[in-house]
């Protein structure tokens, strides 16, 4: 099943390659959509996919990569848009 998930990840999560991870994670996944640090040294994450393949991009979330301390995910469900083509890095707007 097709699902969305808007997610936003604490702790030490800037500065530690979280941002190339989750691309190179969500992309092996298939799934599509973007992750950007924001200005609250929080990462942002919104994909959609396949719903099983979303709760194991959170799981590797959870845990984060090498030299990362994940202290919180946050995850909203949200109606499925089909709405990117990859799944990118992008930036946010300061």
């Amino acid at each position: 099943m097709d699902a969305r998930a808007h997610i936003f990840v604490s702790g030490r999560v800037q500065g530690v390659f979280f941002r190339d991870h989750t691309q190179r994670w969500a992309s092996s996944l298939h799934l599509t959509g973007w992750v950007r640090n924001l200005i609250d040294r929080r990462v942002e994450v919104l994909v959609e996919g396949d719903k099983e393949k979303i709760e194991n991009l959170i799981r590797k979330l959870e845990e984060g990569p090498p030299f990362a301390h994940v202290e919180r995910v946050e995850v909203s469900w949200e109606k499925y848009r089909s709405e990117f083509d990859d799944f990118r890095i992008t930036w946010a707007d300061f």
